[in-house]
């Protein structure tokens, strides 16, 4: 069983391969400087008296949808392209202050696809928080506000204030072609060392 299994892998392999959009990861426009660490990236950028930083993981970032259609395929039919987007964190440092601006976004499920609509921005703000700048560890005693019951009015000023600072609709789009080629060469990885493992003694 074992040496079908690594043999099923190893075909496996060269076809992600033959499909793997990006040899190199693609970058952010803007400046951002890329740090990863396994399945986490985090995004840097600097400007005048701040430092902004976008942090993800592409774990579980495949939507659900995608994933329930492949498995009723035919096995000569194409495998749909299958795209990561995953939460991000944006946390806006600035240089005199000691607290952190701390923003949870995503991707709502329903607007992927719906790229016809006007004026519609591809992520939300889901969460806002200050925490101290510096702390690993995020108090839950901190005041955390949800955006579900937030002035609107407040809520574009919240975007804005991303936005001038470079997260914007580009920066998401951006942002999940990145995080599907980094999900992508996650996948190729482990199913090499799955292959390796397989292949083991």
């Amino acid at each position: 069983g074992d040496k079908a299994f690594a043999q099923f892998l190893t075909d496996e392999i060269k076809e992600e391969k033959k499909i793997q959009k990006h040899k190199s990861l693609p970058k952010v426009s803007g400046g951002w400087e890329l740090e990863v660490q396994g399945t986490e990236a985090k995004l840097v950028r600097k400007i005048a008296g701040e430092k902004i930083t976008v942090t993800f993981n592409i774990n579980n970032s495949i939507p659900p949808s995608a994933e329930e259609e492949t498995q009723e395929q035919k096995p000569d039919e194409q495998e749909p392209d299958l795209t990561s987007t995953p939460n991000f964190v944006v946390e806006v440092i600035k240089d005199d202050t000691k607290q952190t601006l701390v923003l949870d976004c995503h991707y709502p499920e329903d607007e992927i696809g719906h790229e016809g609509e006007e004026e519609s921005d591809i992520f939300t703000i889901r969460e806002v928080s200050f925490q101290p700048t510096g702390e690993s560890d995020w108090k839950d005693t901190n005041y955390t506000l949800n955006t579900d019951s937030l002035d609107w009015a407040l809520y574009d000023h919240l975007m804005d204030f991303l936005a001038d600072r470079g997260v914007d609709n580009t920066f998401a789009d951006e942002l999940i072609e990145l995080s599907t080629a980094l999900e992508h060469q996650e996948y190729i990885k482990f199913l090499e060392d799955l292959k390796s493992f397989v292949k083991c003694q």
